[in-house]
């Protein structure tokens, strides 16, 4: 005998432990009602049982929600092999050792595992032109492309800038609706002139681009700013940098200096730029943040695996930050799947709503990067990668 196949106009009722519709917060625990392929209905399972007492109820546990949204990372870096070193060792053993694994080939690659994914958007930072070409050309991608850009020295500046300009000119004008657009990424501030840093943001505030900064990822970018040296100044290599660190940012170390009051004392923090990990900040870094408005990605598999630090979520969302979501890169975080940072993220923050988590993944990314949140709503077109699976909540 044949199994007989359900009736696909019965109405289908999915219980999952968390539901984000995209519109207001997440539910715990919540359901969607499905009739013949489209939303019929979102809320509480009971309630939903009530309104379709003739639903085919089906636990699916997990979390039901849009596609999460990749809101920082490494492309390039996905043929790296993942491993969770100390910071200062991972970037001779990992990326120095295996920079021939990086490159548009591994770019590519990563791009179709996103796709795979289907991820809701991606910010990636791009720093060669070949790769840049080539993401952009892409039609199962949307989100941000961060042109990265690297000098410390101040005498460089104007013309590294000129050089950045006219190639992100370019690139503006291959960009397609719907498609990814091209933001810029100045490092960070201890790789980046003061003169450079200034020149980049408000060229970017006056064209409407995004922007993106990695910022106190690891303990020593701090200590660098109170004391001008430390392991970070002492790692770094001597030809691509000044005599001194107050050479790169055009004012002497003290005491209470952060890599975050820095950036807001030279007027970069007025133009909103996306900062990067801010895993070790202060209290004071965090306000500074919050006055600004500007959005922080956090990347918490990569922040564990290198012996980062922990970011202060919580401290972070009191103060009425956006937060995302971001996997770093495969090297270093193990995935491309912002789904396993967030499952990961309830482990680190076992005190933390996961409706937060989620929200963050989701909407979050999408403000991050100014992309369109699909919503799961009465009407719309019902979406199997809804689901996220068990254990993703």
């Amino acid at each position: 005998m044949t199994a007989e196949l359900p009736d696909p106009h019965t109405p289908r009722l999915l219980v999952c432990d968390v539901l984000y519709t995209g519109m207001g917060g997440a539910q715990s625990p919540g359901g969607v009602v499905v009739v013949g392929g489209t939303v019929a209905a979102t809320g509480a399972p009971e309630a939903l049982r009530q309104a379709y007492p003739h639903a085919r109820a089906e636990v699916v546990g997990g979390v039901i929600a849009p596609p999460p949204v990749n809101a920082h990372t490494h492309l390039d870096m996905s043929a790296y092999q993942f491993q969770a070193l100390p910071y200062f060792q991972w970037i001779p053993k990992v990326v120095i050792a295996g920079r021939h694994q990086r490159g548009l080939s591994a770019a590519l690659a990563g791009a179709g595992t996103l796709s795979q994914l289907g991820v809701g958007a991606v910010g990636d930072i791009v720093w060669s032109p070949e790769v840049m070409d080539a993401l952009l050309a892409r039609e199962d991608l949307q989100g941000v492309l961060y042109f990265e850009v690297l000098s410390p020295l101040p005498e460089r500046a104007d013309e590294v800038f000129r050089a950045a300009r006219t190639q992100i000119e370019a690139w503006r004008a291959k960009e397609r609706p719907h498609g990814p657009r091209v933001g810029v990424s100045p490092h960070t501030p201890y790789t980046v002139s003061h003169r450079l840093m200034r020149l980049l943001v408000e060229y970017a505030a006056g064209e409407g681009l995004p922007v993106q900064i990695h910022v106190a990822e690891h303990p020593s970018e701090p200590e660098l700013f109170r004391t001008g040296g430390g392991p970070l100044w002492e790692g770094r290599m001597p030809s691509l940098y000044p005599r001194t660190f107050a050479e790169i940012v055009g004012r002497d170390p003290e005491p209470d200096l952060t890599p975050v009051r820095y950036l807001d004392e030279l007027g970069v923090l007025g133009a909103r730029p996306t900062l990067i990990h801010l895993v070790n900040v202060t209290t004071d870094d965090i306000a500074r943040v919050a006055r600004a408005g500007c959005p922080v990605v956090t990347c918490p598999r990569s922040n564990h695996h290198l012996e980062c630090g922990v970011f202060p979520w919580s401290a972070f969302a009191a103060a009425g930050v956006e937060i995302a979501l971001g996997t770093d890169s495969v090297a270093s975080g193990g995935t491309l799947d912002v789904r396993d940072d967030v499952a990961f993220a309830r482990t680190l923050y076992p005190g933390l709503d996961p409706r937060v988590l989620v929200r963050a993944a989701v909407k979050g990314g999408h403000r991050v990067l100014g992309t369109t949140m699909p919503f799961i709503r009465r009407g719309e077109v019902w979406r199997e990668e809804y689901l996220w699976g068990a254990g993703r909540a």
